[in-house]
């Protein structure tokens, strides 16, 4: 396209707006939003978007629903405004973990979302390391889904000394986890989880691969309350592990997440930027690396017309 394309920053997270805008060398579109005091908001957009191709930058954090209202809103505006493309550039998805109806009489919220996403006027989703890949399929428009583990990867990496040993949470992150073991050249050890008693929350038991005198890299898509990493960095301690490190995409850190990291034996947490971290909940074992390139590159890419296909998850 002749034109480059037009950065649209909703509230939820504006300094990755503009570090991606930056990457681009655009500035970021004009905006205005109005909330009144019956918590309805306006948007208006003042920036020329006729015949453009705009890309909103929005992510999923608190508060979340108000996030993804203005989300909406804006992509309707933008609609109204004759943008030629809107594409949502969700670096955590709304709603991710709601992806089943693992009980009757429960909503897909992940597809609703999709579903009012499209309603809204979104033509096309950017969309980064989503929770289970089903996600795809709940979409009418196209999706590009790209993956931010080997940004992550290198970041974990770089200070970690001696043999090393990738550990997966479990067996549904055994192929992810493997993979990334194969691009370090290094092993991989899976974590047996099972049920204990009447008791529905998975414990872990024991380890499938040798993680004694290692320094363990445990990698997921994504850490809210801790309990699943933090359990993880236990049992690799116990089993004779020289030190635990974890690395998580999208660093939601909910309730008592980092108070518990704090009193854990992990080394250090790294995480992106993918949601903003609060003064509150920054501590020196937490690390941020940006996503703003891995982003910009796949909307200059998407702009362009070529393949995003070297960014995609490997989901």
């Amino acid at each position: 396209m002749s034109h480059p394309p037009v950065i649209i920053s909703g509230s939820s997270h504006p300094t990755l707006a503009a570090t991606i805008a930056s990457h681009l060398g655009v500035a970021v579109g004009r905006v205005r939003f109005n909330r009144f005091s019956n918590e309805n908001v306006k948007v208006c957009v003042e920036e020329n978007v006729r015949d453009r191709d705009v890309f909103v930058v929005q992510t999923s954090c608190p508060p979340v629903n108000e996030s993804l209202m203005e989300t909406l809103i804006l992509v309707d505006a933008l609609r109204s405004a004759g943008a030629g493309r809107v594409t949502a550039v969700l670096p955590y998805y709304p709603y991710v973990r709601s992806d089943k109806q693992d009980e009757p009489g429960v909503s897909i919220t992940a597809r609703l979302v999709a579903d009012l996403l499209a309603t809204a006027g979104a033509q096309r989703l950017l969309a980064m390391d989503l929770h289970s890949p089903q996600i795809h399929g709940f979409f009418r428009i196209p999706v590009d889904h790209i993956t931010a583990i080997s940004v992550l990867g290198g970041a974990l990496v770089a200070d970690t000394p001696g043999e090393r040993v990738v550990v997966a949470t479990d067996i549904g992150e055994a192929k992810d986890a493997g993979r990334f073991a194969h691009e370090l050249g290094i092993p991989l050890a899976v974590i047996d989880k099972r049920r204990v008693g009447d008791d529905e929350h998975a414990v872990p038991q024991t380890i499938v691969g040798d993680v004694r005198g290692r320094h363990a890299l445990i990698v997921d898509d994504e850490i809210a309350t801790g309990g699943t990493i933090l359990e993880a960095a236990e049992l690799v301690m116990r089993l004779g592990a020289a030190s635990v490190e974890a690395a998580a995409v999208h660093g939601v850190l909910s309730g008592r997440a980092v108070e518990r990291i704090r009193a854990s034996s992990l080394r250090r947490l790294v995480i992106t930027d993918s949601i903003p971290l609060p003064e509150a909940k920054r501590d020196p074992r937490i690390a941020v690396v940006t996503i703003a390139g891995l982003l910009s590159d796949a909307i200059g890419r998407i702009h362009r017309g070529d393949s995003v296909a070297h960014l995609a998850s490997r989901r």
